[in-house]
């Protein structure tokens, strides 16, 4: 039952589906648990979240705070001793508080005094400003290029060859964080302030423009501050001030918080990335290095940005801005604040990779984490987890690397030029293997590491030790600086290379997944006319990545508008959870259930079955049927209408279709452009934006406006089709994934023998591989049809144009929302019904 005493703090005063989200998301995190909620955009989620985490965050902090004073106490001793003793804490927490306070300002205090020293001599920026135009100028020395010499017996004895550093991180981490761009040096703190690790809430996104959009309804909130006991406000009178705002950092890449103008103009993430790391390489010039990088002698400047950053809720780009006024680097001074912060806002990547955690310093231990749209969790920790290779980039580092060893050989020592033969003569073996398969006629197919290291003399090499030797020796970055120099020369240019990225250190990246356990991932050969024919590692298991997040945080609540069918994360992601520690939670929406036109489609007005399976989809009369479906709709439906097809393939089929006349009559791209006005997405196109400002435009004129879209693609999520905009949201067919393509029949196969090894049978097996098949099917609707509704006083209608939707099976896996307004159906209605209740529907309401 919920507490309604409980105060969250809305800004607002709350639906009653608010208060219960904040209510079960509060209670989920109390009680420890693993939550999976449901709120459909629209109802408010972001400011729900908000409020029930930090109010949870609060009344925490008054448990803690309760605890210090109120220990264990004896029942034997007079109670005039146990409130002395009880004023004595109180006094003491008091005092600790004010020497923290008095401790803080006189750093405040040193770091005015070191500011002072520092703008009196010439600030880092100044001293290397020339250089920051153009930060990868090259010394004229070729030998520069010439690795380090190296010999094995260091990697186990932990010399600094082999840890690369003083760290303190894992070989294995250093690998990845490497191979991803991240930094290996953390940033030094100052040693006089020691910050403890606040208890906090982690809000992780997918991209930073939604995590914009939480902090824009952050900054609306406004909480009682740290609270504090009766008596201890007594004691602090006015020597420490009542309140104390939230502390906010948002975290990002270096693409993000970049200031270098020579760096961030590099191009690609992985240029930028590694652009930034070549100026901290200990062979790189003094002069030449980042200016604004963090070292001993500016950290005042790193102090001052965190107390700037904590100072007020500020978004990513506050933080560019900010770092650019102190002059220090954003990426790497934004450290510092993650200990005392109480709310972080981090993008997948940085929350989902250990190694990027590692980088950052981010404990997740005893912290609450909250993942919103999570309706792609296990998607999005597959691909950031999995890498491709294309043949020509194989091509293209084998060359590199051949003219890089015909350069030195002569000055490479030791193992060094042990270990640039095995690198070439493995690269050699895979690129073989994928020439091998590319003159075969298949598509794709699945590939065995066997496959890959059958090259001649394979069988001699320790995988191990030469992926180590790639990370500590930092070959790529030596053959990528060659070749770039090289270029350089014969392009008689200065100017760095924009956009070049290291193709070693790329397709090193594959070679570590060649060391994955065969059980978690599978390798594959994949054939598209869009690019060159390539190798493709996918993780199939994202549980072991997320497991360790689960295990350390406190409570994990993952959110979305489209979380159902809920199935999948408890069997696929928590299946080592216990049932007990997992919550479920879903809402309705704002709406009055008036407001929804909720019809699922089986026949055209002519009495054709519409069936959009993928042995009937092609059949012409099929496709001109819904063509004239969609002509009566237009008709029916003012303003906006937006439909949703399952392939881009299957959109350009019908609509060259409908563009063929039949018997001299006008045909039905003419008809539906007679309806309104009438637009495409199409696959790779940019200009995105701009379609949507002239199908906007169309609407706001009166003709009104038609957009066929794909599911799954740009216009099926992250685009607001609210009020006029999206009056009806049409989805043609089902988008089942290719069951026949070799990725699918792996995922299938290994859901199959995963649900066996559990003790299940055979029959559950596939029972459960079925499942998750019409699950991604279905979540990928599910995010299409949510596109409609975004806030109270919206109205639009939903129609489902295939006779599988009608099934039990597939309705069932609809949002509960959706299926409030389908259970009012015993049947489904025929067309001219629809048709007629889709008009009265919009009679009330326009």
């Amino acid at each position: 039952m919920a507490d309604t005493r409980r105060t969250f703090h809305h800004p607002f005063k709350p639906y009653e589906i608010q208060s219960q989200l904040m209510t079960a998301v509060y209670d989920c995190i109390s009680e420890g648990k693993v939550g999976i909620f449901e709120s459909p955009t629209g109802t408010g989620k972001s400011l729900s979240l908000i409020c029930s985490t930090l109010s949870w965050l609060r009344d925490e902090q008054r448990i803690s705070l309760d605890h210090q004073v109120n220990v264990e106490e004896s029942n034997e001793e007079p109670a005039w001793i146990l409130e002395q003793a009880r004023k004595q804490r109180t006094e003491s927490n008091l005092q600790r508080r004010l020497e923290l306070e008095s401790h803080l300002a006189k750093i405040r205090e040193k770091e005015a005094h070191q500011r002072i020293q520092y703008e009196k001599g010439e600030p880092l920026k100044k001293r290397a400003k020339v250089d920051s135009d153009n930060p990868s100028s090259e010394l004229a020395d070729e030998d520069q290029f010439v690795l380090d010499d190296y010999e094995s017996e260091t990697e186990v004895k932990g010399s600094p060859t082999s840890r690369a550093g003083s760290d303190g991180f894992s070989i294995a981490s250093l690998d990845l964080m490497r191979k991803l761009g991240e930094p290996v040096e953390p940033t030094r703190e100052d040693p006089g302030l020691e910050f403890t690790d606040e208890l906090k809430i982690f809000f992780c996104s997918r991209t930073h423009s939604q995590l914009t959009q939480f902090v824009n309804e952050l900054r609306r909130v406004e909480f009682p501050k740290i609270p504090r006991l009766e008596d201890e406000r007594e004691c602090m009178a006015e020597n420490v001030q009542q309140e104390s705002p939230i502390r906010h950092l948002p975290l990002g890449s270096r693409r993000n918080l970049c200031i270098n103008p020579g760096v961030v103009n590099a191009g690609s993430t992985k240029a930028i990335n590694e652009r930034c790391l070549d100026l901290q390489q200990s062979s790189t010039p003094q002069e030449k290095k980042c200016p604004f990088l963090p070292n001993k002698h500016n950290e005042v400047l790193v102090n001052q940005f965190r107390d700037h950053t904590l100072a007020k809720i500020r978004d990513i780009e506050d933080l560019g801005v900010l770092g650019k006024a102190i002059g220090i680097c954003p990426y790497y001074a934004s450290r510092a604040s993650i200990k005392p912060s109480e709310i972080v806002t981090l993008p997948y990547p940085l929350l989902l990779q250990k190694s990027s955690r590692e980088a950052l310093g981010i404990l997740l231990k005893g912290h609450v984490i909250v993942i919103d749209e999570a309706h792609n969790l296990m998607d999005a920790i597959s691909n950031i987890h999995s890498i491709t290779v294309t043949q020509s980039q194989l091509h293209r580092c084998r060359t590199q690397l051949r003219a890089y060893l015909l350069k030195f050989r002569n000055k490479l020592k030791g193992k060094n030029r042990v270990y640039v033969a095995q690198t070439l003569r493995l690269i050699d073996s895979v690129s073989d293997c994928l020439d091998r398969l590319v003159s075969r006629s298949s598509e794709e197919a699945l590939v065995t590491v066997g496959d890959m290291m059958s090259g001649k003399g394979i069988d001699q090499i320790n995988l191990h030790k030469l992926v180590r030797y790639l990370t500590d020796s930092k070959l790529a970055r030596k053959v990528e600086g060659y070749n770039e120099h090289v270029t350089r020369q014969a392009s008689s240019t200065e100017e760095p290379l924009s956009g070049t990225t290291s193709l070693l250190t790329h397709i090193q990246g594959f070679l570590l997944a060649l060391m994955n356990p065969v059980a978690e991932g599978r390798f594959f050969f994949e054939r598209e006319e869009s690019r060159s024919p390539s190798l493709r590692y996918l993780l199939l298991d994202p549980t072991f990545h997320f497991k360790e997040i689960i295990e350390e945080a406190r409570a994990v609540i993952l959110a979305g508008g489209t979380m159902s069918p809920m199935d999948d994360y408890a069997r696929h992601l928590f299946a080592y959870v216990a049932k007990e520690r997992l919550k479920t939670w879903s809402c309705g929406h704002i709406i009055p259930k008036q407001n929804l036109f909720v019809r699922s489609v089986s026949r055209t007005q002519d009495g054709v079955d519409l069936d959009f399976s993928f042995t009937k989809r092609n059949s012409v009369p099929l496709i001109n049927g819904l063509g004239e479906s969609l002509v009566q709709l237009a008709v029916a439906v003012p303003d906006g209408l937006v439909v949703f097809f399952p392939s881009y393939a299957y959109l350009d089929k019908v609509s060259v279709q409908w563009q063929q006349t039949t018997s001299g009559s006008e045909n039905i791209w003419s008809r539906l452009q007679n309806c309104k006005s009438l637009f495409k997405e199409s696959k790779g196109v940019p200009g995105i934006e701009d379609t949507l400002r002239q199908y906007s435009k169309a609407i706001d004129e009166g003709k009104g406006a038609i957009v066929l879209s794909v599911i799954g693609g740009k216009m099926s999520e992250g685009i607001n089709f609210s009020d006029k905009l999206g009056r009806a949201v049409v989805v043609v067919g089902l988008p089942y994934p290719n069951l026949h393509s070799a990725q699918w029949k792996a995922k299938l196969e290994y859901i199959e023998q995963s649900t066996m090894d559990r003790g299940l049978s055979s029959a559950e097996g596939k029972a459960a591989g079925r499942d998750f098949y019409e699950n991604a099917c279905m979540r990928a609707v599910n995010q299409s049809i949510g596109r409609a509704i975004r806030h109270q006083k919206d109205f639009a209608s939903i129609l489902l144009l295939d006779r599988r939707y009608s099934t039990p099976r597939i309705a069932d896996k609809l949002p509960g929302w959706i299926k409030q307004s389908f259970e009012d159906r015993k049947a489904p209605a025929t067309f001219p019904e629809i048709i007629r209740g889709l008009r009265d529907f919009f009679q009330t309401k326009v």
